[in-house]
């Protein structure tokens, strides 16, 4: 029998790669999802003129983002069926190491005791697609620089990644359902 944690699925990578796109998706055929926190975040912290946004005060943002995943992991763990995640507790610790900080002992527990599936799904960086907005101000050499980050991040907590291909949304969500029917 699977254990529980294998119906939480993480779909993570850099900014730009098509992750919110698939997350979307997976969600408009039924699935649970839990959004990205980086995004609601900053929306939040721009709309107060709060200090908790990644160009002002990184350590701040990455904390506001474990609160958002702690929850997410909860409410996931408590329910039934796969949840879709759109990014991991382990994103944050790559996002630390990517701006140069360390990375709080707290943070390390969670990565190490909150678990997903032990496969996760990482869209690798596509300048065809990638786009900045008010929220994602990074460029497209920051965005490879923080999949690096995160593919390096994932494997210290005991994670396989899968890259998803460069194809259209509706691929890759049948992509990622094909190999979740594999046994891991």
């Amino acid at each position: 029998m699977p254990q529980d944690t294998d119906r939480l699925i993480v779909i993570t990578g850099g900014p730009g790669a098509g992750k919110t796109s698939l997350i979307e998706a997976l969600a408009g055929l039924g699935h649970a999802v839990w959004p990205e926190a980086g995004r609601a975040i900053i929306r939040d912290q721009q709309a107060i003129g709060g200090r908790g946004l990644p160009w002002v005060d990184p350590a701040l943002f990455a904390e506001l983002m474990l609160s958002s995943d702690l929850r997410g992991h909860a409410e996931a763990r408590a329910g039934q069926g796969k949840v879709f995640f759109d990014r991991g507790i382990p994103d944050i610790a790559g996002y630390l190491a990517l701006c140069g900080l360390p990375i709080p002992d707290h943070v390390e527990r969670a990565a190490q005791q909150l678990l997903y599936r032990r496969t996760v799904f990482i869209a690798p960086p596509w300048r065809e697609i990638f786009t900045q907005d008010a929220e994602r101000k990074q460029d497209f050499a920051e965005a490879e620089r923080t999949c690096a980050a995160i593919a390096a991040a994932y494997p210290r907590y005991g994670y396989t990644l899968v890259a998803l291909p460069r194809v259209s949304v509706a691929a890759r969500v049948s992509f990622v359902l094909d190999h979740l029917l594999a046994p891991e």
